[in-house]
């Protein structure tokens, strides 16, 4: 290659090989076409080194501001999109800025930015600084979509509809105790999420490549100056950890399987054998060959998301499992999951927000689906308050669900006599508890679907949102 640049000549590392690469190696070995998302942290990481570097004597005042400049004036090549990747040479973002950095202000200052620094607590650092603006970004999605949550209960919450278990009718609830169940699993996903990304925002950055730093740089000032709430204080475990990308794949697929399953949910209450609510034309397609279709799409990308995410994580779990101390290339591995889960959690957090905000419900259609049955339970707890141990009852009740069946009478319309037949305990006041409005107010206690306890869980709701 006499008379050409090796293809290792312009790496960070290259001093110690003399050989070129195989191109698919240097292609396979690449991050710059995922990693260049990290463009603005990594420059404020590296003006925050470089002011570090300066306050430790180890480059000039003069020095510092020529490397300042520089590193914006690169930023904003970015920022413009006028940044020219060069192939084969600008192998990840860190060599791309620093290569670029030497164009603008010249090698011999360009050169100096790197001192005592490794590109292992460099990508951490970017990564951390990424990912903690993320994660607040999406902390923010999540309260949009609990707020909306808990303003639609407060709208409708006088609106009953059949509660299931087992996919089988089982008791009347308020429409508003099916938004909030979901809604509490949501707000313990806020919950977590802000644990994490306390534990995503500590510092890295001054820990070298695995043993620390030579020039008594001031890792606390730049851990201030980038806005981290701390250190990490082990060298070699800081440039080595990925956890907070695990538990951030974790978090999310946590609450993708929460929207998953609220989809399906919604998925089933917008068919036509339930019609208990309509999506927007907005979150909804229709067929190609069947004009009458309008398929809820939006949900079932949802729900095939969940199966996405859990990937991101099941997969990078796999490739952490076996890595010795410090760091390794396996951790390449991190970004492009990490990339990939933010966005599809982000985005479907504001589809569902999206969804909800503008579902319609049928409040006569859900009510139509209602069934004397589900009052079985209170036909029992009415016997219970006349001293019937429960057990008793249970069964009591199950032949009364039996007449009904046998007849063809709804259990409402059995006769008072018919009843009594059954059990000689019950009285002219039976009939008081096929009620589906006195079913849900009895369900008192806290948690329970009456108005008053959906009405104290929202208020409970607003204080996890806040």
């Amino acid at each position: 290659m006499s008379g050409q640049a090796k293809p290792t000549e312009n790496m960070l590392w290259g001093g110690r090989f003399t050989g070129g690469l195989d191109p698919l190696m240097v292609q396979y070995n690449e991050s710059i076409h995922f990693d260049r998302a990290l463009f603005a942290q990594d420059i404020t990481g590296s003006i925050a080194f470089a002011r570090a570097n300066a306050k430790a004597g180890i480059i000039t005042q003069d020095e510092f501001n020529k490397l300042e400049q520089g590193l914006l004036a690169v930023k904003k090549e970015w920022e413009d999109g006028t940044f020219k990747i060069v192939p084969g040479v600008d192998e990840d973002i860190h060599t791309a800025n620093e290569r670029r950095l030497g164009e603008i202000i010249g090698k011999d200052v360009a050169g100096k930015l790197h001192t005592g620094r490794s590109r292992n607590e460099q990508v951490a650092t970017d990564m951390r600084m990424w990912l903690r603006d993320e994660l607040r970004k999406i902390e923010k999605h999540l309260q949009d979509f609990l707020n909306v949550t808990a303003a639609r209960a407060e709208q409708e919450i006088d609106v009953i509809m059949p509660g299931y278990t087992h996919l089988q009718r089982a008791q009347p609830v308020r429409w508003s105790h099916w938004m909030l169940s979901y809604g509490f699993a949501f707000a313990s996903d806020l919950e977590r999420l802000r644990e994490v990304i306390k534990r995503v925002n500590r510092s890295a950055l001054g820990c070298g490549a695995l043993a620390g730093n030579p020039f008594g740089i001031d890792r606390e000032m730049m851990s201030k100056e980038l806005g981290f709430d701390g250190l990490l204080w082990n060298s070699m475990g800081a440039v080595a950890d990925r956890d907070f990308v695990a538990e951030t794949l974790q978090w999310g697929s946590m609450l993708m399987q929460h929207i998953s399953r609220w989809s399906e949910d919604l998925i089933i209450y917008s068919t036509s054998e339930f019609g208990f609510v309509r999506l927007a034309d907005a979150y909804s397609t229709g067929s190609s060959l069947m004009p009458q279709k309008k398929n809820p799409d939006s949900l079932e990308l949802l729900r095939g998301k969940a199966g996405r995410a859990f990937g991101h994580m099941a997969g990078f779990m796999m490739t952490q499992k076996g890595i010795p101390s410090t760091y390794n290339k396996d951790l390449q591995e991190s970004w492009e999951p990490m990339l990939d889960h933010v966005k599809t959690v982000s985005d479907s957090i504001q589809i569902a927000n999206g969804v909800l905000a503008t579902l319609s419900i049928q409040p006569e259609k859900m009510k139509e689906s209602l069934d004397p049955f589900m009052l079985a339970t209170d036909l029992a707890d009415y016997l219970v308050r006349k001293g019937v141990p429960f057990r008793e009852t249970h069964h009591i009740s199950g032949r009364c669900v039996a007449l009904s069946e046998q007849t063809g009478i709804p259990m409402d319309k059995l006769s008072y006599e018919q009843l009594k037949g059954i059990d000689a305990r019950f009285e002219e006041d039976i009939s008081k508890v096929f009620d589906y409005e006195k079913s849900v107010e009895m369900r008192s206690a806290k948690g329970g679907t009456s108005k008053a306890c959906v009405q104290e869980q929202i208020q409970v709701l607003k204080s996890m949102i806040a």
